[in-house]
């Protein structure tokens, strides 16, 4: 089977660990069903860079009809066997190559993927594939980093990662989106606050799930600095955390 690639992002390490993630803030993604015209019609959903499968199960618990995108093997390989019965497809390609028919959908959803990837190219990709006057959604999940448990650990992140940021995933989409209203315009932004409660054994598997130039686990030395990072947060942070997240999402109509 031939490798896609997109961009340098490779999945594979951190595929079993997504899910030590929280999914996203539930009533944000309901309202977000409404404002893609959920109702008596189940949305026809392309979900794309959707990794393990998330974001597709909550949308397929508000009804929707997915096809899941998702270009790494081993990611899309979970997410088959977590939605296995139901309304769902799930597709090996690209976020800007879906491979998809276009015009075919009622919203283009992108759960943590959209920072992944050519961000002009998935707006186009997005484009084509929607129905006129439709939607298309970026979100991230964000940890609280006022939060005095998120204090502790950034700070020692930063004791062995002194450069540590976060890239394009903090960043605001708005003002991106915004220079391309010849594509989508009509921008919403939601975000919603809640708490995610988790041992502090599994708060490190979230860890394992991320991917960042600073540590790379398929490298010695990158696993060797992921250890000290982890054994310094097992020394200060508590057993059990109640850890406070936002779901941040950008939406805009297709024009």
């Amino acid at each position: 089977m031939e490798k896609i690639v997109e961009q340098v992002w490779d999945y594979t390490k951190h595929a079993k660990f997504y899910e030590f993630r929280p999914n996203y803030a539930p009533n944000t993604i309901t309202m977000l069903v409404k404002l893609a015209g959920g109702g008596n019609t189940p949305l026809r959903v392309a979900d794309i860079g959707a990794g393990t499968g998330n974001l597709s199960i909550m949308l397929l618990e508000r009804g929707c009809e997915v096809v899941a995108v998702e270009p790494n093997d081993a990611m899309r390989e979970i997410g088959i066997e977590r939605t296995k019965g139901s309304k769902i497809e799930w597709v090996r390609a690209t976020g800007i190559d879906s491979t998809l028919s276009s015009g075919d959908f009622d919203w283009v959803t992108f759960g943590s993927s959209f920072n992944v990837m050519d961000r002009l190219e998935a707006l186009k990709e997005a484009y084509r594939l929607l129905k006129p006057q439709s939607y298309f959604s970026c979100m991230w999940n964000h940890r609280d980093l006022s939060d005095k448990i998120q204090e502790i650990a950034e700070n020692v992140i930063l004791e062995f990662v002194p450069n540590y940021t976060r890239g394009v995933r903090r960043e605001e989409q708005r003002s991106f989106i915004a220079e391309h209203k010849e594509l989508f315009d009509n921008i919403i932004y939601i975000e919603e606050d809640f708490y995610f409660h988790q041992s502090l054994e599994n708060y490190i598997n979230a860890w394992r799930s991320v991917k960042n130039p600073y540590w790379d686990l398929e490298t010695k030395e990158g696993q060797e600095l992921f250890g000290k990072i982890t054994q310094k947060m097992s020394e200060k942070l508590p057993k059990e955390l109640d850890i406070k997240y936002t779901t941040r999402c950008w939406s805009a109509k297709k024009v």
